[in-house]
């Protein structure tokens, strides 16, 4: 290739980079036009509580999200504190958001507490309408009372007010960590900045495609997808960097132009990574046979974001380096001529070669040990309680959603404000309120009905009462009615999501097309879902992946026990989670799809790392047999991939800093998982494993059956 366009080239993939960074870098703060965090968006379109929501709009004249206003004093609520709280509601209405008339306050039947609904319009600007409540109530309310403001509508805004770091906290938090290690590892000032702005350049190009494609309506953009997209995408593309600077480096010992050392390097770390990627992305892409909708979302989302981390890992950062050559690694350079470390024998100096010496010194002693660990630590497993937590505890640290939640549930039925919602025929009104009248977890019924003003009639086993002297007629649409039952156990409770079970029990027994919807309806889809999900994708996702690595390596004990390794290592990282999650930070459980993230997250991850060394290990068996190319394998990859395993942990840890019970579980899962497959499995177990057993970890392949006559001229020649 001619001079110019040697110098043409990486100049002109640098501006398309950083076109698409100018362009895909103001999304950021645009993503809350395009997500939605309200839980009832991320069921399937077949679950009951989803059916429901999509019906609930047509019976009322308002689509608002409730909000509930509750004011306590203890001791109780004087005449002169009612008074106030009934003057105050009249100016409620006038509040930015508030889409509806609200309620006078609702007294308990102790006198200590006071209820008020107030219905907020459901639109992006809900956390901040919210707010404006919660302030008003904070100078309005008499002396000595406090207000909280719980419901569909405080939860929600609790819960957006915790996802407000994404943009900035954890971004920040990741990949400042990210250049610490990657200064540490380097002992380099500018190389970590290349990896950074690789990387960075990823995620705005991915952000970028992945909002238009919710603007379309393509894919579900949430919270908890869009934290995941942002670690996964800095995490894999760091990765990806890193095994590439190695190679670069390496050839920059035996090239004196960089052009040269470019493909050089390109060639030793392209196959490697798209297999990596690859891998990442199948397992990732098996989530769209999720029955949860926030789950379908995360597959395409985050392989946007795998792709884009190849792409730049693989254009962007070869082009930079070779525009910056051996200054890049300053003040360390790798000198032309300059003698490759050596990686095995006796004048074999460093870490890894110590390791690779232990390892062909005792290697049944040292599989047998680390699988025994793991296996103990899986034990752990018995106590991981992932079947589900209430909506209040989603939330970590302070939330007033919740302590208003408790104080609701003190002093009224559990329930208030969260009713469970039945749809129903009309012919079947009188047997419907029967059934939920006479059952013990339903504290009140009524049914939606025009023209009162609270939206609904009252219903007892006598049939729909009065409303202000005159019984109003039920409304219908199409057919049906729409029955409310207020629960005597908070909504989001396991009480509450036994009596959802039983009311769906008996209302069938009545017609089977009878639908429970609402919150407690909406908690036990979810978590149906996600065990659904979580037992039919795992085992997918395993095959997916051993196939790849079968046609990776050309072989099948190897791929089988490297997915078997990964395995143990996700039972040990997930046994371990749970006796922290239990003893330590004394979490409530954790969502039912924790451990499928967990799953996919690190067993897709974690045969990156096996990838890489394998693919390596295979490369130098060729040339010096099986036992010492995984020797030489190991001490050559040993640095980088423990750099990677290092790097990823960190960026997955920084998902720690968002408040939220789900992304912190995850974070501590993952970044744990990590260090464990790199620190142990990758370092250990599969070097010792496929060191004992020899060639025959290639069979059925061709290395297999000509890897004796490799060894033998191996020794021959290390004996002269």
């Amino acid at each position: 290739m001619p001079r110019w366009a040697r110098a043409a080239l990486p100049a002109v993939l640098v501006l398309v980079w950083l076109a698409l960074a100018a362009v895909g870098g103001p999304y950021f703060g645009r993503v809350s036009e395009v997500s939605s965090n309200d839980q009832a968006s991320y069921l399937p379109a077949s679950a009951d509580a989803t059916k429901v929501a999509a019906l609930q709009p047509e019976f009322s004249d308002s689509d608002a999200v409730p909000a509930i206003v509750v004011l306590h004093r203890p001791g109780g609520l004087s005449t002169p504190d009612v008074a106030a709280i009934t003057e105050d509601t009249k100016a409620l209405a006038g509040l930015p958001g508030v889409a509806g008339d609200v309620s006078p306050p609702i007294v308990s039947d102790d006198g200590e507490a006071a209820q008020v609904f107030v219905p907020m319009t459901d639109d992006a600007d809900l956390d901040a309408h919210v707010a404006g409540l919660r302030e008003h109530l904070a100078s309005s309310v008499p002396d000595g009372v406090r207000a909280y403001v719980t419901g569909p509508a405080g939860f929600a805004s609790d819960l957006g007010a915790a996802f407000e770091g994404i943009d900035g906290l954890l971004l920040g938090v990741a990949l400042a960590a990210v250049f610490v290690i990657l200064v540490v590892v380097y002992r380099s000032p500018l190389l970590p900045l290349l990896v950074l702005v690789t990387s960075t350049f990823a995620l705005c190009a991915a952000l970028l495609v992945v909002w238009w494609l919710a603007k379309w309506d393509v894919v579900e953009l949430n919270g908890q997808v869009q934290g995941i997209l942002f670690i996964l995408v800095i995490g894999a593309a760091t990765d990806y960097s890193l095994l590439y600077v190695s190679r670069y480096r390496e050839a920059l010992r035996d090239e004196r132009s960089r052009w040269r050392a470019t493909w050089v390097a390109l060639r030793g770390a392209f196959w490697p990574v798209v297999a990596s990627a690859g891998t990442v992305i199948a397992g990732l892409l098996c989530l769209l046979l999720s029955d949860l909708s926030s789950n379908q979302a995360l597959g395409p989302v985050t392989s946007i974001g795998i792709v884009f981390a190849l792409l730049a890992a693989t254009t962007l950062l070869p082009a930079l380096l070779l525009l910056c050559g051996r200054a890049a690694f300053w003040p360390a350079r790798p000198n032309l001529g300059s003698a490759h470390p050596a990686v095995v024998g006796p004048q074999a100096r460093g870490l890894w070669a110590r390791v690779a010496r232990w390892i062909s010194g005792a290697p049944r002693t040292i599989w047998v040990v680390c699988t025994l660990v793991l296996l103990a630590a899986a034990t752990g497993l018995v106590q991981l309680k992932a079947d589900g937590v209430p909506q209040s505890d989603l939330v970590l640290g302070h939330s007033e959603a919740r302590d208003g939640q408790d104080v609701l549930a003190e002093h009224f039925p559990g329930g208030s404000g969260s009713p469970a919602l039945v749809v129903g025929p009309s012919s079947e009104l009188e047997r419907m309120a029967g059934v939920l009248v006479g059952h013990d977890g339903v504290s009140s019924v009524s049914v939606a009905a025009k023209g009162v003003p609270s939206g609904t009639a009252p219903v007892t086993a006598d049939g729909v009462q009065p409303v202000q002297g005159a019984t109003p007629a039920p409304t219908v649409v199409d057919g049906d009615v729409l029955l409310e039952a207020t629960l005597s156990d908070p909504a989001d409770s396991d009480a509450a999501e036994d009596v959802v079970r039983s009311l769906r029990a008996d209302l069938a027994a009545v017609d089977d097309g009878i639908l429970v919807g609402g919150v407690t309806a909406v908690a036990v889809d979810s978590n149906d879902a996600s065990i659904h999900d979580r037992n039919t994708i795992i085992p997918i996702v395993l095959v997916v992946i051993l196939l790849i690595l079968v046609l990776l390596l050309r072989a099948v004990l190897a791929p089988v026990l490297l997915v078997l390794s990964v395995v143990l290592s996700f039972a040990a990282s997930l046994g371990v989670s749970a006796l922290v999650f239990d003893h330590v930070f004394g979490l409530p459980g954790a969502d039912p799809a924790v451990p499928l993230y967990g799953f996919v997250f690190l067993v897709a991850l974690g045969i990156d790392y096996n990838i890489f060394l394998m693919t390596r290990v295979r490369e130098e068996s060729l040339e010096h047999g099986t036992r010492q190319g995984i020797l030489r394998g190991l001490a050559v990859t040993g640095g980088v991939i423990t750099s990677a395993g290092l790097v990823l942990a960190a960026t997955f840890a920084a998902l720690g800093v968002i408040p939220i019970l789900f992304l912190a579980q995850i974070a501590f899962i993952v970044a744990f998982g990590v260090l464990v497959d790199t620190l142990v499995v990758r370092s250990l177990l599969v070097p010792a494993l496929s060191y004992d057993i020899g060639a025959p970890i290639w069979w059925p392949s061709r290395l297999w059956r000509d890897d004796g006559g490799v060894a033998r001229s191996d020794r021959r020649r290390d004996r002269v």
